[in-house]
């Protein structure tokens, strides 16, 4: 079959048993740094991927997609709003609900709390919030029963268990012939839930039902907010754009990135750091080979005046170590692909077997948000690293075969 000649030869030398072994290490070593370097680059931009994606779920989860409010606090027509917000195709699901601050107490313990008033039926076509309950169900929260569900860090906070009654004391005012004071309700524990303390939910979260919060917070048949589904999180400012132009001025329509946006922004802009980085690893493992290279033309500057002398052009001899170069540089990268590719996929397993060895957590959810180590390989990470690779290590060839194409043959025999 027929090759070119710079192929044919640079193929061989890469085959080819050198008399100096320290070559031959040092380009392994090279090999194995490429590879390495892509590894740890490819598991660490998987696990990026991993945490926007576990996080942006546990945010959903507890934070409606679209938020629609008033600018007086009120909406005081929610059937018909909600009917305009029907209207648009990405819209799935529409929930009312009054949100208020108010102070939890029992006995002695005082705690702050975000209370809000929900349709449990309604409600879990938004949140994700029945699955997360340890204790009760969501649908006891009944009209005219006062029932209330709790974080579990408010629970503990306030040394309460299903069954236990709470006061709730909100800003808003009585007036009586004892003159004017805090409106306050007790409510019976029916539930509680764990979401995650990582954004406050657990400590900060308390719900009610609607009509119940209506009469509490003296709301009539007005709500404080809608909660709007959709299917894809990442489209809420488009959609919420959209829903405002279908809207009176009055009425704000928020997403869950306003609130939590820069988290995921943070995010992003450690994937382009650690990207940048960790290709320091690769651009190491390249300077090894631009050694082993000028190590290899130092060694085979007798074949190169033969060839030279034979009538090889100076373009070929270049090309016969660039393909050498080639070489170890795609083998690396090869190896590095696929190790990449199989840490990436089971990184959560090792992770876990690891603390179990160790018998310590590596990842603590009031750290990172999350108690494990997520992964999600994404193809456009595998094809951006193997291609950067490649291009630094056909770099890496171009000193070495430059300098080969300049050996001089009358030099390189003198002393053969």
């Amino acid at each position: 079959m027929f090759r070119p000649l710079a192929i044919f030869i640079g193929l061989r030398y890469t085959r080819a048993k050198r008399r100096n072994h320290f070559v031959s290490f040092i380009s392994l070593m090279s090999m194995l740094g490429i590879a390495l370097g892509i590894v740890v680059l490819i598991t660490v931009l998987s696990v990026m991927n991993g945490f926007d994606r576990d996080v942006r779920d546990h945010i959903v989860s507890m934070v409606p997609p679209i938020t629609v409010m008033s600018m007086t606090n009120a909406i005081d027509n929610p059937l018909a709003i909600r009917t305009i917000l029907e209207k648009n195709p990405s819209v799935k699901a529409v929930s009312a609900s009054i949100r208020e601050e108010a102070m939890l107490t029992h006995d002695d313990a005082v705690s702050p709390a975000t209370l809000t008033g929900i349709v449990p039926a309604n409600e879990k076509k938004i949140l994700q919030l029945q699955d997360k309950m340890i204790e009760g169900r969501l649908s006891q929260l009944v009209p005219n029963q006062f029932n209330i569900v709790l974080g579990e860090e408010l629970a503990n906070r306030l040394g309460v268990g299903v069954g236990d009654k709470v006061t709730a004391l909100i800003s808003r005012t009585s007036f009586s012939l004892a003159g004017v004071t805090p409106r306050l309700k007790r409510f019976t524990v029916t539930g509680i839930f764990h979401a995650g303390d990582a954004f406050g939910f657990d400590r900060g979260l308390a719900f009610v039902d609607l009509s119940d919060a209506a009469r509490l917070f003296e709301m009539g048949s007005s709500v404080t907010t809608l909660s709007v589904k959709i299917d894809h999180p990442y489209e809420a400012s488009l959609i919420a754009a959209q829903l405002a132009k279908t809207l009176d001025p009055h009425y704000r329509v928020m997403t869950w990135m306003d609130t939590f946006g820069y988290y995921f922004h943070m995010i992003a802009q450690q994937k382009v750091m650690m990207f940048f980085i960790l290709m320091l690893i690769i651009l190491v493992a390249v300077f090894n080979l631009v050694s082993t290279l000028v190590m290899v033309v130092n060694e085979k500057e007798s074949d190169i005046a033969i060839l030279k002398t034979l009538g090889a052009t100076p373009r070929q001899v270049m090309s016969i170590f660039v393909v050498q170069g080639a070489v170890i540089g795609v083998l690396g990268i090869a190896l590095g692909v696929a190790g990449g590719i199989a840490l990436s996929l089971h990184v959560t397993e090792a992770v876990r077997a690891m603390e179990h060895v160790l018998h310590m957590q590596l990842v603590s959810p009031d750290v990172y948000v999350l108690d494990y180590l997520p992964s999600e390989l994404h193809w456009s990470d595998i094809w951006h690293v193997g291609l950067s690779a490649l291009i630094l290590s056909l770099l890496a060839t171009l000193y070495p075969a430059k300098r080969a194409s300049h050996v001089e043959p009358v030099e390189a025999l003198r002393y053969e």
